[in-house]
């Protein structure tokens, strides 16, 4: 690898977005998301691209990171990307082998995965070999706690009309029955037949957990995910066993011990894992192998771009998350009809950089081979 071009990107969202968290005071709404990206290109001339992101915190330690540590990469082969990851690892181990860490790298890491695609010309699902050629598909930016419940309904009419397949409602308020009347009223607007997962964001204890998910049975739900505390593994594996409707979990997760824990303890039904925060696509490779071993359905959380094609290539029939607010910053829109994100044809992820990306950028940095 010859050339590598790091950039810190600042998003930002059309209005303050608010979940759960928001709601019990322990985080503020979120108004933009901190892109990491990595340009590679080879000897011979190919070029790759990734992307990690942080939300409300993190973004400059990202870059900071990924700049101390990318010089590693260069006059090595771009094929080896399993030895190119360690060593991206080890490189910085001393502030750790997960979270920020990992997810520095993972911008990295998915920009090789990127190159070894297009020299093949091939879309990433094809590279690593697609079970299928789409995969259903479901809106969550229209469900947060900060719309109304005539906004989430305005919402999701339109995500179905544009041929999205399911919607997802953010709970976890402080007010349960508030919960329970919002889950209400998007159910029967939606009818029995639309697919509908809730998302509690982390915010219940383990007994509220117990009795809203109990509640929510009637609702004939998708899944219910994040109802505890995303290292709960015991509490998730309790709340799995008791209840009929499916328990996701594992976005929040930054390392392939991490989702191993969950999966050991069959804490879930459906596993979310996100490549970017667990260090790119040569440890969510490994960890979603683990998890169809366990016979785990798989729902990767957010970065769809990268996980339709994830998601393409597991075994078991998964769901991809759809979000429009990356869309600014590639040239490139996926196609969404019958309910289903169709992979692209395009070589590797089939993104490219817009020129608003480049002027949302707020720091970049360009490290070439001597």
């Amino acid at each position: 690898m010859e050339w590598v071009r790091l950039s810190s990107v600042r998003l930002p969202l059309a209005q303050p977005i608010s979940d759960a968290k928001v709601f019990t005071g322990r985080q503020r709404p979120m108004t933009e998301i901190m892109m990491l990206f990595a340009e590679i290109r080879s000897s011979s001339g190919h070029g790759g691209i990734g992307f990690s992101y942080s939300k409300r915190a993190g973004g400059p330690a990202q870059y900071a990171h990924a700049r101390e540590v990318a010089d590693c990469l260069l006059g090595e082969d771009p094929n080896d990307i399993g030895r190119l990851y360690e060593k991206a690892l080890w490189a910085g181990a001393s502030v750790g082998r997960s979270g920020l860490a990992t997810q520095a790298i993972a911008a990295l890491d998915i920009a090789l995965w990127d190159l070894k695609a297009k020299r093949a010309s091939l879309p990433l699902a094809k590279l690593l070999g697609a079970y299928r050629d789409s995969v259903r598909t479901y809106n969550t930016s229209g469900g947060f706690l900060h719309s109304s419940i005539a906004e989430v309904q305005e919402n999701a009419s339109r995500a179905l009309a544009s041929g999205i397949g399911g919607i997802k409602l953010k709970v976890g308020l402080p007010d349960t029955r508030e919960d329970l009347g919002r889950v209400q009223a998007i159910r029967e607007y939606l009818g029995p037949d639309v697919p509908l997962m809730v998302d509690a964001n982390q915010q219940w204890d383990r007994a509220t957990a117990l009795r809203m998910g109990r509640r929510l049975e009637e609702f004939s739900l998708t899944w219910i995910e994040e109802p505890l505390d995303a290292y709960d593994a015991q509490g998730h594996a309790a709340l799995a066993a008791a209840l009929d409707t499916p328990i996701a979990t594992g976005e929040m997760l930054s390392s392939v011990s991490e989702h191993r824990a969950l999966i050991d303890a069959r804490a879930c039904d459906i596993l979310q894992p996100d490549a970017p925060r667990v260090g790119g696509i040569t440890p969510f490779l490994r960890l979603a192998t683990l998890a169809d071993l366990s016979g785990l359905d798989l729902a990767p959380h957010f970065a769809m771009e990268i996980h339709l094609h994830l998601a393409a290539a597991y075994p078991r029939e998964p769901w991809v998350e759809h979000f429009e607010w990356l869309d600014p910053l590639f040239n490139e829109r996926l196609e969404i009809r019958d309910g289903r994100m169709v992979v692209p044809d395009r070589p590797g992820l089939g993104i490219t950089l817009s020129d608003q990306a480049l002027a949302w950028t707020v720091e970049a940095a360009e490290l070439m081979a001597r």
